[in-house]
């Protein structure tokens, strides 16, 4: 593992997941479940709720990569997730529906700490997205966000969701750069430790403290949030 010192001198590119490092996914898709399901009548936990969604995203991505067939679109994906989940909590709805609230996840606003903490990172280094999402999505989400990143990468690219190694690969080789030459930054543990495996740095935004695991690619910084990693890489 590097530390802060080393990796100023060698980091061209922060690269960064979207969706819950960027932006508040579960409280935003709380956000926006919490009526849609009052309205349907059922009385369970939207949390509960948005939690199942976001499993059953994971798990169906996971399985359309291990698959290795040709690669399905992450809204595909998402509206199948979300058709499930409120088939599981007998909530009746209709294929518009499914599409509405998946398509809300380009409306995502960001955690309050990042708009600062990248603006800070970006002063000396770029700030890159690579996401899961499709790149029709990610480039609606620009407006909502905020962040004028200096590219945003779809794992499209590479036909295949993260964690696999082409992701990583297909990202740098964009950006011009080694992977080695790369932090990635991620709030949930196996996109860092997929960046770490493929020969990226990582750095882990442990916003819900919760246990890395005991894989040997760990981070190389482990901070609390986005403006604790502006301030270890910049100042």
């Amino acid at each position: 593992m590097a530390t802060a010192a080393e990796l100023k001198k060698k980091i061209k590119v922060v690269m960064f997941d979207q969706y819950g490092t960027v932006v508040d996914m579960q409280k935003g898709l709380v956000e926006i479940a919490t009526p849609f399901l009052k309205e349907k009548g059922w009385d369970g936990n939207p949390n509960s709720f948005v939690t199942w969604w976001r499993r059953t995203h994971f798990e169906n991505s996971m399985i359309d990569a291990l698959l290795h067939k040709e690669h399905t679109p992450y809204r595909t994906i998402g509206e199948r997730a979300v058709a499930y989940t409120l088939e599981r909590a007998g909530v009746q709805h209709t294929e518009d529906e499914v599409k509405y609230l998946v398509g809300c996840i380009e409306k995502l606003k960001p955690f309050p700490d990042v708009p600062d903490a990248l603006a800070k990172l970006q002063t000396k280094y770029r700030i890159v997205v690579l996401s899961n999402g499709d790149q029709d999505m990610l480039e609606t989400a620009k407006k909502y966000h905020g962040v004028p990143f200096n590219n945003v990468i779809s794992v499209a690219e590479a036909s295949s969701f993260k964690p696999h190694v082409d992701t990583y690969t297909k990202a740098a080789q964009i950006e011009g750069v080694q992977l080695d030459e790369v932090l990635f930054v991620a709030n949930h543990a196996f996109d860092c430790l997929g960046a770490k495996a493929a020969g990226m740095h990582s750095a882990f935004i442990d916003r819900r403290k919760r246990p890395f695991g005991g894989t040997p690619h760990q981070p190389d910084l482990w901070v609390d949030d986005m403006k604790s990693l502006a301030d270890l890489m910049v100042d």
